[in-house]
């Protein structure tokens, strides 16, 4: 079954993509909010316009999928060794994934948008990336509640 439009017949492109995954595009929203509240009260973080603001958080909703996804595989290595060897390489693994991924982020942001957005520094990033993710967790546990429960 394919979904239509009224006007064109099939839905394609990034259309479709954002009608099968629906909490992407609701991820993004929050970012934006997060990210504006962010500009709004941390003097270290800056974006010149709003439009900045939002291709900024499609910008980290990106990378932060991409970290996630990392993570993951790190984590299971780090449930897989069964030396102490390995189970140490697959912490500090994990470590420089976790440092790594601001410093990701920041040099991102600041190749892509240059001096019109910032993010600050190492610390302001990595308090923007907790929120931005405590934010979502939160939002999608609220949107996944059973109909009637409160």
């Amino acid at each position: 079954m394919t979904s239509t439009t009224a006007r064109s017949g099939p839905v394609r492109g990034p259309l479709r993509w954002l009608r099968r995954r629906p909490l992407d595009l609701i991820d993004v929203f929050v970012y934006v909010v997060v990210l504006n509240l962010a500009i709004e009260y941390l003097p270290a973080v800056i974006s010149e316009t709003f439009t900045l603001s939002l291709l900024t958080a499609v910008l980290l909703k990106v990378a932060l999928e991409l970290v996630v996804l990392l993570k993951g595989v790190v984590l299971a290595r780090l449930r897989a060794a069964t030396t102490r060897r390995a189970k140490a390489a697959a912490g500090v693994l994990l470590w420089v994934v976790a440092a790594g991924s601001k410093v990701l982020v920041l040099a991102l942001v600041d190749l892509v948008f240059g001096d019109a957005v910032s993010l600050g520094g190492f610390i302001p990033v990595t308090l923007l990336v907790l929120a931005l993710l405590l934010s979502r967790a939160t939002v999608r546990r609220v949107l996944s509640e059973p109909p009637g429960e409160e």
